[in-house]
């Protein structure tokens, strides 16, 4: 159950859109999410009153076309799910919204089951306390 966010400059519906449906491709083919758990917030930012900020660190070269991409999920995925979940999140970013791959930037956060409620004020993922069978 990823919760995903992503902002970009310059970026109307449209690329937001096609942005989304990257990362959803990418998590569905690289980590085996199920393909209707999308829960995204896209953001399109203004260039000349942004607050988006990016420099030239580890001499990745970005620009005005920087996306950022913030997954937050339960953790258990290894290294190689989560460099092949970048790579592909990169790769389908390109094909579908023609933002170059050194404008990517991901980030994952991991948590537990515990910290998660999908909706009704319910822990879905997290197992009940057993209860005693007695009084107490």
């Amino acid at each position: 159950m990823p919760f995903v966010r992503i902002d970009a400059l310059e970026a109307g519906p449209d690329r937001l859109d096609a942005l989304g449906r990257a990362v959803h491709d990418a998590l569905v083919e690289t980590i085996g999410i199920p393909a209707d758990d999308r829960f995204q917030v896209l953001s399109g930012h203004g260039g000349g009153g942004s607050t988006l900020r990016y420099d030239d660190y580890l001499g990745v070269r970005r620009d005005s076309d920087i996306v950022y991409v913030a997954i937050t999920m339960r953790s258990g995925r290894t290294p190689d799910q989560k460099r092949a979940l970048y790579r592909r999140i990169a790769e389908l970013a390109h094909a579908y919204a023609g933002t170059e791959p050194r404008n990517v930037f991901v980030t994952v956060t991991e948590n537990e089951s515990i910290d998660w409620s999908l909706g009704d004020g319910v822990a879905q993922y997290a197992r009940e306390p057993r209860r005693s069978e007695g009084p107490l």
